[in-house]
């Protein structure tokens, strides 16, 4: 089969395209054929690091939708032909090749209203967003919450989700993204370029109960004179500056990385998502669409910033 492939860590340039073995699948696994996989920015930082044994020959890929090739013995509740969609864990080999295997209790079935593509563009970055506002941000009805970088992959989501769950929601993001922002829920866009975002909330709100912070560089550590006593700030990505002031307020910051989270919790959270999504709460936002064989020109878009959403590939057979 064809698969992109790691000829060294390092640039998008290393980002090749190979033939490689079909997988030969357990009998809890599922041979999926891919039809198409979305890149987010774990993808990037693997390439050039080699983190989680991401080396020489090695397939990335962490969003994947699909239709089922073969099942295992013991995989009952899929079945070949059936369209699904999913997150793979993060131990090898990813899913930027024409066929995948993986463990069939992580897949759920691609809601039938979506495309391939779309459904593509989800998994990681709701089940992300989910664990962050929801689980570990305890996120509440009539709460305020500021999601920082909010036109991202996550970031998207997370706006979703927070309307969703009927939060007060103010979302910092560019200018160029902020009409984007504003129709997925967001009741006050902050444009990170042109607005003092703690300035707006201290104003308008004087706190809020909750961070969540997609962007990095120091909003994390800005934050902290806005968050309610008691409050929460969550990341996924390494903050800068000085949260040591945050045990003043007794604010709790957490981390959120999705490639450390258990597969149990996966599971349940995916069902989560596939129901929020067959009820159109929440709903796929798609940047660029590209071959499998453009996969380092995704990179480079996706690390040269000022995109929305998620960048989606399609495979062909």
């Amino acid at each position: 089969m064809k698969a992109m492939t790691l000829s060294a860590n390092g640039g998008p340039d290393v980002l090749v395209l190979q033939d490689v073995p079909k997988p030969e699948i357990k009998p809890d696994q599922i041979l999926v054929k891919v039809q198409a996989v979305a890149v987010n920015p774990i993808d990037c930082k693997i390439r050039k690091t080699g983190a989680f044994g991401y080396g020489v020959g090695s397939i990335l890929g962490f969003d994947v939708s699909g239709t089922v090739e073969q099942a295992g013995a013991l995989v009952h509740n899929l079945h070949v032909g059936d369209a699904v969609f999913y997150c793979p864990d993060f131990s090898l080999p990813g899913a930027n090749a024409q066929y995948h295997a993986v463990r069939a209790d992580i897949v759920a079935k691609k809601p039938t209203h979506l495309g391939y593509v779309e459904a593509a563009s989800v998994p990681l970055t709701a089940l992300t967003a989910w664990a962050s506002l929801m689980e570990q941000g305890d996120l509440r009805l009539g709460q305020t919450v500021l999601i920082i970088g909010a036109s991202g992959g996550v970031g998207s989501m997370a706006v979703q989700l927070a309307h969703a769950a009927g939060a007060y929601v103010f979302a910092v993001c560019s200018a160029a993204n902020v009409g984007l922002v504003r129709s997925l829920g967001a009741d006050r866009v902050i444009d990170r370029q042109s607005e003092d975002f703690a300035a707006v909330i201290q104003k308008e709100a004087g706190t809020v109960d909750l961070v969540f912070d997609c962007f990095g560089d120091t909003y994390a550590s800005r934050s902290i004179p806005i968050v309610k006593p008691m409050g929460r700030i969550i990341t996924i990505v390494d903050p800068k500056g000085d949260l040591s002031l945050g045990y003043r307020h007794n604010i709790a910051i957490h981390y959120v990385s999705l490639a450390f989270d258990s597969i149990r919790r996966r599971v349940d959270d995916m069902k989560i998502i596939a129901k929020l999504l067959d009820r159109e709460i929440l709903k796929p936002v798609v940047h660029k669409v590209m071959p499998l064989e453009n996969l380092a020109d995704a990179h480079r878009a996706l690390e040269s910033g000022g995109g929305f959403g998620k960048i989606v590939l399609t495979v062909s057979h």
